[in-house]
């Protein structure tokens, strides 16, 4: 029990906001340090300190690890973005010395783990890794229309313009640059005085893929992100509709054990209801049948006395 109270203390500290703030803002000042190193000869102090400017941000960084490993755990291994951190970390740990002073370049690679640390940047980074399959499909389609105009431009414009059309691979860096939009008007100038009707091809290559083809790239990606930014609202939306059907299922089931009850109520009121009613009924039948030998005495005593007035 205290190994996972000393556990869950540490956790909420890793993961209180004013740790991670403390984290982006050790990344940021990392990054303008980083910047700053390329002004050599303005920064002379920064290049002699460099050791220990580096040595306490490195320090720093195999801290901010460690107290993340201690408070989760194995769980810390299970996260793709974690084991980035590790990577970018570990490389930082190799001595920059000898055949590994090539790697002091891959201290930059620290900027990139605001993206593990601010969710936005990370939701946006997932949003595109999701969207590598619809982006293969039409990636695919782009380089089919680019092999395609590449050849024909060769054969249509070698001679003409060898600087841009002289081979296939000259070509499609040439249809790369048309892609962008970038010096196009020279492209097509080099070329249009001797042949006139040139127009046709790079409108037709211009219009199929820098509006149709890359349009749909964009329009990949963003549908991508909204399913991921959307993604957390659909969850919590489900969550509610579950909870209210949940709460109309039980006041339904209340509502049949009301039902049962006011019906078994009604049937025994009913059967009291009929047994009062039997017993009402059988004293006047009672009655009825007494009266009637009365009656019948009351005539025979009656046509007695007729018979003896008409004898007398």
């Amino acid at each position: 029990m205290a190994n996972w109270a000393w556990r869950d203390t540490l956790a909420r500290f890793v993961d209180s906001q004013w740790f991670q703030n403390l984290v982006v803002a050790v990344i940021l000042a990392n990054g303008v340090v980083l910047g700053l190193e390329t002004y050599e000869d303005r920064f002379v102090w920064l290049d002699r300190n460099w050791m220990l400017i580096e040595g306490c941000f490195l320090t720093f960084f195999v801290l901010e690890l460690t107290l993340r490993i201690l408070a989760r755990g194995v769980v810390f291994f299970r996260d793709v973005w974690n084991w980035f951190d590790l990577v970018v970390v570990g490389i930082s740990l190799i001595p920059l010395a000898g055949g590994f002073a090539v790697l002091r370049l891959v201290r930059v690679l620290r900027l990139l783990r605001l993206v593990s640390v601010l969710p936005s940047l990370r939701y946006i980074v997932d949003a595109l890794f999701r969207s590598v399959p619809g982006l293969g499909t039409v990636i695919a389609l782009l380089f089919v229309v680019m092999y395609t105009a590449a050849i024909m431009g060769e054969q249509l414009f070698g001679e003409i313009s060898p600087q841009y059309f002289g081979n296939l691979g000259t070509t499609l860096y040439t249809l790369f640059m048309l892609l962008t939009m970038e010096n196009w008007p020279d492209i097509s100038d080099s070329v249009i005085e001797d042949a006139p009707y040139a127009w046709i091809f790079f409108v037709s290559y211009i219009v199929v893929s820098a509006f149709i083809v890359l349009n749909l790239i964009i329009g990949v990606i963003v549908t991508t992100m909204e399913e991921e930014v959307s993604a957390p609202r659909w969850a919590e939306d489900q969550e509610i509709e579950l909870h209210q059907h949940e709460q109309v299922m039980l006041r339904l089931e209340q509502l049949s054990d009301q039902v049962a009850v006011l019906s078994a109520q009604l049937r025994a009121l009913g059967v009291a209801v009929e047994e009062v009613s039997n017993f009402r009924v059988l004293p006047l039948e009672s009655t009825r049948h007494e009266k009637r030998p009365s009656a019948k005495r009351g005539r025979r005593t009656r046509r007695k006395n007729r018979r003896r007035r008409r004898s007398a």
